[in-house]
């Protein structure tokens, strides 16, 4: 049986035609192609700049670097997220502050801000995690109020929005991904979002070796990074981009048959929709009841040709923050819930409405094959 892959890339033949004539043409780093890239997303976004980088990942290190975060500062992080959130911060020598999520929208509780703040606090960094708009009004206030810039991570969620506002443009700077599971794919790389056209000339320096171009001579103003974006990694982009809203459509269906067909399993929690936010299903997330084996489940589904796996990491579970912060399960309960007990089911073009139906089949099937035994 043919296995119903967790994500697959949808690139248009007229995507690889593009980057074909690219690598053909030998001008292969950030030319034509990257630019027009960053200019379909400024328009795409209402940003006045987009910064093309070799990933979302590098996005958030020279957003960091950019606003000058630096040793003996604090970053606010949610604690459930991939951990390249908290990495970065990690990477500039600041200390990264987890916050516990709420399991409604596997996004910051916003309640719990506040408390963590200190004097050395000098970012958040929301996360938009699973194409999920994190509370951003609660966000933005909190900022305004302690002064404080906001890195939004919305690696997961291009197309997102909070209040009919595209996320990545309610902070300083916007961070997203083109990896290989997001709805546009570039294989790797990301791109910054800002209306800051300061920090937008300060991020393409340090993206290239900090150089800066004056009256045709070249200087460095940074010890920079090689973060740059490849010209046929951009030819793929810009195809994608233009059929971005008729993916998330898609996916908004595929989500909504998922809620209607797992509505009547009592043990499993289906993702809530929000009136005010626009989901983009990046990942469909369920969880499971706190009695049942997570990870057994995951194997069982596996066997039967669905590819499933967790949905994000406890950054309190994982061996380096645990250990160097001495963090426990307790320290982050809901986001170590969502961790021991989250699923992302297969979601995208290639998944059709047989396929859900068969793998809710297959998840009631569980419960009276290992559970009810």
């Amino acid at each position: 049986m043919i296995v119903i892959k967790l994500a697959k890339p949808h690139i248009p033949d007229k995507a690889i035609e593009k980057a074909v004539e690219v690598l053909k043409s030998g001008n292969l780093v950030q030319g034509k192609y990257v630019e027009g890239f960053e200019s379909a997303l400024c328009g795409y976004l209402n940003v006045r700049n987009a910064i093309a980088v070799s990933s979302g990942t590098a996005a958030l290190h020279l957003a960091l670097l950019a606003l000058e975060i630096k040793k003996g500062d604090e970053v606010i992080v949610p604690a459930f997220t991939f951990p390249a959130t908290a990495n970065v911060v990690e990477l500039v020598g600041a200390k990264p502050i987890f916050v516990d999520i709420n399991l409604s929208d596997f996004c910051v509780d916003t309640s719990k801000i506040k408390e963590i703040i200190t004097k050395r606090t000098k970012a958040i960094i929301p996360v938009h995690e699973f194409g999920q708009a994190a509370k951003m009004d609660d966000i933005v206030r909190i900022a305004q109020q302690y002064n404080l810039k906001i890195i939004e991570d919305a690696a997961c969620a291009l197309g997102a929005k909070f209040e009919n506002q595209n996320v990545g443009t309610f902070g300083k700077l916007g961070c997203f991904s083109f990896h290989p599971r997001k709805a546009i794919t570039t294989g790797e790389g990301g791109v910054i979002a800002t209306d800051d056209d300061g920090l937008a000339e300060k991020i393409k320096s340090l993206r290239n070796h900090g150089i800066q171009i004056i009256n045709g001579k070249i200087d460095f103003l940074f010890a920079g990074f090689n973060y740059r974006m490849t010209d046929f990694q951009a030819a793929l982009g810009v195809p994608q981009l233009k059929h971005l809203e008729n993916d998330i459509l898609e996916r908004i269906e595929l989500a909504k048959n998922y809620n209607s067909q797992l509505s009547g399993i009592e043990w499993v929690k289906t993702p809530k929709v929000f009136d005010n936010r626009k989901m983009v299903y990046q990942t469909y997330h369920i969880l499971v009841d706190k009695k049942f084996d997570r990870d057994a489940f995951l194997f069982y589904i596996r066997e039967n040709n669905i590819e499933a796996n967790y949905g994000a990491q406890a950054l309190n579970c994982i061996k380096f923050y645990r250990e160097k912060y001495n963090l426990t399960d307790k320290s982050h309960p809901e986001a170590t819930s969502a961790y021991l007990k989250g699923v992302a089911l297969p979601i995208g073009s290639h998944v059709s409405l047989k396929d859900i139906f068969y793998i809710r089949e297959i998840i009631e099937k569980w419960r009276i094959k290992y559970v009810n035994k």
